[in-house]
């Protein structure tokens, strides 16, 4: 399981999501980034953020530590703006936090350089999850202390929005054309393979298995092992 905090001040809105999420204070004297279960997206998106998160971390790769962050609107009480007290009463129980970075920066391609084999791994890693939001208009990339770190992963796993319909897309090959780090991916021939030989059945059980139950519909968790174990199958149908 997850970690497991409660959030007993909420500090501030981030209005560069669309989903608005917060800034939140815990009882474990930690600050987090909340996604909440009541925003416009629903709890998939906190579905695919703690799959594909916690799946690049077990990759090795730079992700904030996901946290479940338990939250009781009562919390909000001094927030003004009517919007935000709409989303947090609408989000009450579980909720999907990620340890806030301070003083982190947006990623800029021309003033960080990436390295190429880091920046090779990254595609490899959004190619298996299919991430849609990862392109140099909005890149979910940070510069804290000088290392480059994941964030906002609610927009992979973009089957699950029409169950139906996923096992036709399952080996679904990528789109990468403006994916922010293309220029710096020289290794990809090596390093995508490579990664993909770590996407065994356990890896993806053992981050499933980390979804709150009550993010999840009956039959959910064994569809999203069923289908990322048959996407890790045939890498040589995503790896761009």
């Amino acid at each position: 399981m997850l970690r497991e905090v409660t959030a007993i001040r909420y500090v501030t809105p981030l209005r560069e999501g669309g989903s608005l999420p917060g800034v939140v204070e815990a009882d474990d004297l930690g600050t987090y980034v909340v996604k909440f279960r009541g925003a416009g997206q629903g709890p998939r998106a906190l579905v695919a953020e703690v799959i594909s998160g916690e799946l690049g971390r077990r990759l090795g790769l730079p992700v904030p530590e996901l946290t479940v962050v338990h939250l009781d609107p009562i919390v909000a009480r001094a927030e003004p703006d009517e919007e935000v007290q709409e989303l947090i009463k609408a989000s009450a129980g579980a909720n999907l936090g990620m340890d806030f970075l301070p003083g982190a920066l947006g990623y800029d391609p021309v003033v960080h350089p990436v390295d190429h084999a880091l920046a090779s791994r990254v595609i490899a890693f959004d190619a298996f999850v299919e991430n849609v939001d990862r392109s140099w208009r909005n890149p979910n990339l940070l510069i804290w202390h000088g290392d480059l770190w994941l964030i906002d992963h609610g927009a992979t796993l973009y089957f699950h929005h029409n169950w139906p319909r996923a096992s036709a897309v399952v080996h679904r090959p990528y789109k990468w054309d403006d994916h922010v780090l293309k220029p710096y991916a020289t290794k990809l021939a090596t390093e995508g393979p490579a990664l993909a030989e770590r996407l065994t059945p356990e890896l993806i059980e053992e981050v499933v298995a980390l979804v709150p139950d009550e993010w999840l519909e009956d039959g959910d968790r064994e569809a999203y092992v069923a289908h990322l174990s048959a996407r890790a199958e045939r890498p040589e149908a995503w790896l761009p």
